[in-house]
């Protein structure tokens, strides 16, 4: 951890002199002005992958840049927040344009920057997954038709990514990646996949999507749920599953859970939520174990506990997120750059972006839950 030596930059968000932290609201816009500042590259609004940069690559993969751009949509949707947050957003989607790839059979967004300005990369559908679920919740704010067409186009590429081979074991469920030095089937690429198609059915009444969630939910419920009442990760093809039990994995199960309820009215989707996020809150809260995980699982694990939230409340959700960030803010945040330095060496985009998506969800209204994706 970063022993925090400097002084306050001007006009940061700091403590007060009786040691109140800052709102949510100013937390998040402080450390999202950090972001810009140091991840900035001045070319078709891309970011850094770290700061400072030790990687070959001019400019982040894909997923790093997704949680930024959920970042500044989630400062966009705090009541308030005007015009200039809002263009913010739209620059951010504007950023993903250099990841598209056109060129394929379904199109997607590559993992690397593609021609002029990188070689692109491998498909990764939990990164396409993220995207989606940005677009669905900026189409929630904002009306944009664009947004709702491109995640529709992800959803079929998703689709794409399902194992139609029935001699595999747990025969079914979206693969982690087109890269073929992995036919991994993960928690985190069937969990935001059947989020994304139920928000897609809950927008448009297509009752294909709502089979497709039902498909991907019932595959990782069925092949990755573990006896703790926790999901494990991943499954290869010789049906050896990692146990790890990462909080983006139930966080994206408990999401799922939820909106398949909205979708169907079907109650045991509710009570797997809440079930798991019960059993999870319980297994995270002991041996300090949500502050060993990465920022940026938890920052995915808390959203969907607000997604839950929106629909069956318990206070405990929010005051787990607000725990995190106090802990975050006091002990590893650098108040002269605003960066935080969860571990050695570089500051990492996805981290920062993390935090930021936790503080700016903390200043949003329990109202507006229903808006997030």
């Amino acid at each position: 951890m970063l022993a925090v030596l400097h002084a306050p930059a001007a006009g940061a968000a700091t403590a007060d002199q009786a040691g109140h932290l800052p709102s949510p609201a100013a937390r998040a816009t402080a450390s999202y002005q950090a972001l810009t500042k140091y991840f900035e590259t001045g070319q078709d609004n891309l970011l850094l992958e770290e700061y400072p940069n030790t990687q070959t690559n001019p400019y982040s993969y894909v997923w790093p840049y997704s949680q930024a751009a959920v970042a500044a949509e989630n400062l966009a949707g705090i009541p308030g927040s005007g015009r200039k947050a809002s263009a913010e957003a739209q620059r951010r989607l504007d950023g993903y344009q250099p990841y598209w790839n056109a060129t394929t059979t379904p199109t997607g967004y590559d993992s690397y920057v593609r021609p002029p300005l990188g070689g692109g990369g491998d498909k990764f559908y939990d990164d396409n997954e993220w995207i989606g679920l940005n677009l669905i919740q900026h189409y929630q704010r904002t009306g944009d038709r664009s947004s709702l067409a491109r995640a529709k186009e992800i959803f079929a590429l998703v689709v794409h990514g399902w194992d139609t081979d029935p001699a595999h074991p747990c025969a079914g469920g979206v693969y982690w990646t087109q890269a073929p030095w992995s036919q991994d089937r993960n928690t985190i690429s069937n969990g935001p996949g059947a989020e994304l198609g139920a928000h897609l059915y809950l927008l448009t009444r297509d009752k294909s999507y709502l089979t497709w969630a039902k498909k991907m939910y019932g595959w990782a419920q069925q092949c990755m749920l573990a006896e703790n009442g926790l999901y494990n990760d991943h499954i290869d093809l010789a049906g050896n599953v990692e146990k790890t039990q990462w909080s983006y994995n139930q966080g994206v199960m408990l999401g799922a859970g939820t909106l398949l309820y909205k979708a169907t009215n079907d109650r045991k989707y509710l009570n797997d939520a809440k079930s798991l996020a019960k059993a999870s809150l319980a297994f995270y809260g002991a041996e300090d174990r949500l502050w060993k995980q990465p920022t940026r699982f938890n920052a995915i694990y808390f959203k969907n506990l607000l997604i839950l939230d929106s629909v069956s409340h318990d206070s405990s959700y929010k005051a787990t997120m607000q725990a995190y960030t106090d802990r975050a803010w006091k002990e590893v945040r650098d108040p002269a750059t605003g960066l935080f330095h969860f571990a050695d060496g570089p500051v990492v985009l996805l981290e920062q972006a993390g935090m930021v998506q936790i503080d700016a969800l903390l200043a949003w209204p329990r109202s507006r839950y229903d808006e997030l994706a």
